[in-house]
């Protein structure tokens, strides 16, 4: 029976002071703080069976990747099913000043909670981030792999993987800067699912 581990990284601390919500937006990198959480993920994965590190296309999952890829010896791969949900909030700053939302223009965003309406769907992020998966195990089987992504991307595909719904309270995701969610499947058998935060006292 071969035994594979997947980790599902979410990356570091982004340098954001402006608060916006940068989605898929390019120049977004991550802070002083973030770049420590990186360093720290590479401690944590000393002496792991790392076959392969894999990061979504963004600047703060790459620059989150680098350090462990390098104390392995392996490149930084890429993988566009790893990118940013798509959220028609994107370059706002709805976060720092919800009230924002009361206005008009933002109606026609809200009707579906459940989809969600205001962006990519659940089964979408939940599909593409399972094909990830899936390619990983594929590709070092019997090894482990560092997939790099970002919060709501990891939080659906625990959620799938689990069978949960995948509609939710934000506010109650387990998934912080920098955590790493792991997958360990039996052969083709997701056997069980862990969670650890490296990080958290950064």
């Amino acid at each position: 029976m071969t035994r594979t581990l997947v980790h599902l990284v979410r990356h570091g601390e982004v340098e954001n002071p402006g608060r916006v919500l940068y989605g898929r937006m390019p120049g977004y990198h991550l802070s002083a703080r973030g770049r420590a959480m990186a360093d720290r993920l590479a401690e944590y994965f000393d002496g792991h069976d790392l076959a392969a590190v894999t990061a979504s296309p963004m600047e703060r999952a790459q620059e989150t990747a680098e350090p462990t890829a390098r104390a392995h010896g392996l490149p930084v791969r890429t993988d566009s099913r790893l990118l940013e949900a798509g959220n028609h909030f994107e370059g706002e700053t709805i976060g720092s000043n919800p009230k924002q939302l009361l206005h008009p223009k933002y109606w026609s965003l809200l009707v579906n909670p459940f989809l969600p309406s205001w962006g990519e769907s659940y089964t979408s992020i939940a599909a593409r981030m399972m094909e990830a998966v899936d390619a990983a195990r594929a590709f070092a089987p019997g090894h482990e792999i560092m997939l790099v992504s970002h919060e709501l991307c990891v939080w659906t595909a625990r959620s799938y993987a689990e069978g949960r719904r995948l509609w939710h309270d934000p506010r109650k995701r387990e998934c912080r800067l920098a955590s790493v969610t792991t997958l360990t499947y039996h052969d083709d058998d997701l056997t069980s699912v862990a969670y650890a935060e490296p990080c958290a006292d950064l």
